[in-house]
């Protein structure tokens, strides 16, 4: 679970570390959040989580490590509106409560603009590529699981017969990105709503 750190094998066990955990990993999450994986120098995270370079390799192992966790730390965080959508009785109410999360979750006033799972490692390197494929892999699994709710409700007849739960997973999860991006770009989010009550209204009917 996020914000739980294991003690490495090499670290002095019981030998308490001077700082707290959860805390530094919350804000590398920010660093990561804001700059993308090959824009958080090694400087930049230990200057934000009040710790040494040694300290972040004994409490969360290297770069990409940290950025692993921060990354289910945002899942279970910021991200967790998506786990909450697909619980609605409802496959317009998972949609609704999908785009609307997002609006929210990429507008904080307390948290930079967009979506780390979107921005995070766009644009990135060799040294970039393990967290672009973990955010390709997480990515991919929203999609999963979009679609696998949207063929619950195609079996139960709340959606059409004939809907694609994959195409509508797609559908939901490009406006979602989209979202994000434009939340990035500075798009207010009485204006991302705008767009995101737009694409509900072409949602099929059941």
């Amino acid at each position: 679970m996020a914000g739980r750190v294991d003690t490495p094998r090499n670290a002095a066990v019981g030998r308490p570390r001077g700082f707290d955990a959860d805390e530094a990993l919350e804000r590398a999450l920010l660093v990561f959040w804001e700059q993308g994986f090959e824009g958080a120098s090694l400087t930049d995270l230990t200057n934000a989580m009040g710790i040494s370079r040694t300290s972040m390799y004994a409490a969360f192992g290297n770069k990409e490590q940290l950025f692993a966790k921060a990354l289910e730390r945002y899942t279970e965080g910021p991200a967790a509106y998506g786990f909450r959508a697909l619980n609605e009785p409802t496959a317009e109410a998972v949609v609704t409560a999908f785009l609307r999360g997002t609006v929210n979750a990429t507008t904080r006033p307390d948290c930079p603009s967009g979506c780390l799972g979107v921005q995070g490692a766009l644009a990135a390197g060799e040294p970039g590529k393990p967290a672009r494929d973990a955010l390709i892999g997480w990515r991919n699994e929203a999609v999963v699981r979009l679609q696998e709710r949207f063929q619950r409700a195609v079996d139960e007849g709340d959606l059409p017969p004939d809907a694609d739960p994959a195409v509508l997973a797609r559908y939901v999860m490009t406006v979602s990105f989209g979202l994000a991006v434009q939340a990035a770009s500075g798009m207010s989010r009485d204006e991302l709503r705008d767009v995101a009550d737009t694409a509900l209204r072409n949602w099929p009917p059941s």
